[in-house]
């Protein structure tokens, strides 16, 4: 029999969260950002290190789970709160849009869900684009 609530005593109390981000975001770049959150919140512990996994591969974004260990479990919830912070601020200095909770209504990508303060002062939102649709769900002619 083996014990694992023990293994707690050793390496601490391991906390994890979960984000999804968009495919056009590559992976390693993902990870990067979720462990420098980790380092950067307070009662992390630096060894075991924070690690990544990617727990899920959906239609529109990729679910990562970030793992961190602590040896303050009395300190838990405080702690959540400094590192959901810091991976908002790290995803919004990087100009990552975190893709949870999800979306449930059309974008046209015009604008992004960064707030405005960490956008560059020249930033100007992509060009709308609208492409006419003949009954049979084609591109007119005209728009090819």
């Amino acid at each position: 029999i083996i014990n694992f609530s023990s293994s707690a005593n050793d390496k601490g109390l391991i906390l994890h969260t979960t984000v999804t981000i968009g495919y056009d975001v590559p992976w390693n770049k993902v990870h990067e950002l979720l462990i420098s959150a980790a380092n950067e919140t307070e009662y992390i512990l630096k060894d075991p290190k924070p690690f990544v996994l990617q727990t899920s591969l959906d239609d529109f974004y990729v679910s990562y789970e970030l793992n961190a260990y602590t040896n303050e479990p009395g300190k838990m919830a405080q702690i959540y709160s400094q590192m959901h912070s810091k991976i908002q601020d790290k995803f919004n200095e990087a100009g990552v849009e975190i893709m949870s909770p999800h979306y449930g209504a059309m974008r046209d990508g015009n604008q992004t869900t960064i707030p405005e303060n960490y956008l560059p002062k020249t930033y100007e939102p992509p060009a709308f684009k609208i492409f006419g649709v003949n009954v049979f769900g084609n591109l007119k002619k005209s728009e090819e």
